[in-house]
């Protein structure tokens, strides 16, 4: 599989603030890289565009269809979360992301009240640069074979 051919979701709600550091970051990295963001609202998704994705939809049917049609989910850990992101992470929302086989890169966040055994919180800007990272780890292993 070539690069170009990998779909890869932000997935964000609230005010998108996350998912567009995230696009922003994998847009300046991987530029050839196909970006869908998937907002839980369209604030969300308009951020996200504006930070470069190629595409957008927003809200639960937009998220639980793209969910089996992407290689890679990037966003909040809140995702995976039924009632995540002040609620607007619905159950089959959570249900379809957590299912997907996509590999999943998710940012820790303090607000989520989700506690992962990781080692000290660190800034959102140290974990948005790991999730760069091992979204590179996967490009190449979709990429070799």
């Amino acid at each position: 599989m070539k690069a170009a051919e990998i779909m890869v979701a932000v997935v964000d709600g609230q005010g998108g603030g996350v998912g567009r550091a995230l696009t922003e970051r994998i847009r300046h990295t991987y530029p050839e890289l196909q970006i869908r963001a998937l907002g839980t609202n369209s604030a969300a998704t308009a951020a996200m565009l504006k930070g470069g994705a190629n595409d957008g939809a927003t809200g639960e049917n937009a998220i639980v269809y793209n969910a089996r049609r992407v290689q890679i989910i990037l966003g909040p850990i809140a995702i995976l979360c039924a009632n995540g992101l002040l609620g607007e992470v619905t159950p089959a929302m959570a249900e379809a992301i957590g299912g997907s086989d996509a590999v999943k890169i998710l940012l820790p966040s303090q607000k989520c009240r989700i506690k992962l055994a990781i080692g000290p919180a660190q800034t959102m800007q140290t974990y948005l640069d790991e999730a760069i990272k091992l979204l590179g780890e996967e490009i190449n292993k979709l990429t070799e074979n």
